[in-house]
């Protein structure tokens, strides 16, 4: 796949390169050269130049056709073309046949292309979390960062791994915090006295457990991401833990991922995730 990192780098021209001269832009790392034919419609040559020189203008010192004719399209509407995620996405769908290349062009009227997509290069990462309430908190607060365009550059995808707790729901359950709105009682509210109570918490809950009610006798299912009785994520992901401590880069269950704490700003969530993506791509 090519996709340029910076549409700074992509020229567009209608001379054709071979009358171009020997001097290109500095920073045109490729060039579309745009052809209007006689029917209205356009084709296209794409093409890497190679140059020389330390000047505004530079010397060509070759020319290397990527695409042609028939193997280049261009997507009409206009896109975010900083969405590298869409745009892969985008042009993977559109490269049928002949078809290789695809020519954006952004709200902003820049430009740039996706030679040969690979939908595979898109970082997929998985947003672990429980609810109610609903909508999750973490998905929420990444779904309204990912609309923002926050996350374009990087060519991300992200998943949901959510775990309903309302399945453990019953008089005899007790949950950490009426939060939740959950129907069962609740650490943070309620004296807990019958043995054999189920509590749905985590490593916190079971230290609360023992402080107020040290003679109760319950079973406990885990929910904390690092100990989870119920849920493991299956990519690299990112999730929240109670204790502030635990947050920043981790391997749960061998796979990597990122950590913020329960009450992590959207700003503290968009720091963790751009942490996640620099340290997958450091590892190659």
């Amino acid at each position: 796949m090519i996709f340029p990192d910076e549409y700074k780098n992509v020229g567009v021209t209608s001379i054709h390169p071979d009358d171009a001269g020997n001097k290109v832009y500095f920073l045109s790392d490729y060039i579309i050269a745009e052809q209007k034919l006689d029917n209205g419609t356009s084709k296209y040559l794409l093409y890497h130049v190679k140059k020389s020189g330390e000047e505004l203008l530079q010397n060509v010192e070759s020319i290397d056709i990527i695409a042609s004719g028939k193997q280049i399209i261009k997507y009409e509407k206009e896109l975010n073309i900083k969405n590298r995620a869409l745009l892969i996405e985008t042009a993977s769908k559109l490269c049928q046949g002949d078809v290789n290349t695809v020519i954006f062009t952004g709200v902003d009227k820049h430009v740039t292309f996706v030679h040969a997509p690979d939908p595979s290069s898109i970082i997929e990462i998985e947003i672990v979390d429980v609810v109610p309430p609903e909508p999750s908190w973490l998905i929420h607060v990444i779904r309204r960062l990912e609309t923002s365009g926050i996350f374009g550059d990087f060519g991300l995808r992200f998943s949901e791994n959510v775990t309903d707790l309302r399945q453990f729901e019953g008089e005899d359950t007790v949950f950490p915090c009426t939060a939740s709105g959950l129907k069962g009682k609740y650490l943070d509210s309620d004296i807990i006295t019958k043995n054999g109570s189920l509590i749905v918490g985590c490593e916190i809950s079971r230290t609360l457990v023992k402080l107020r009610f040290p003679e109760l006798e319950y079973t406990l299912v885990n929910i904390c991401p690092f100990k989870s009785d119920i849920f493991k994520p299956t990519k690299p992901f990112i999730t929240r833990c109670c204790r502030s401590d635990r947050s920043g880069l981790v391997t749960i269950n061998d796979i990597e991922g990122v950590v913020v704490h329960w009450g992590a700003s959207e700003f503290d969530v968009a720091e963790a995730i751009r942490k996640l993506v620099l340290h997958i791509k450091e590892q190659g």
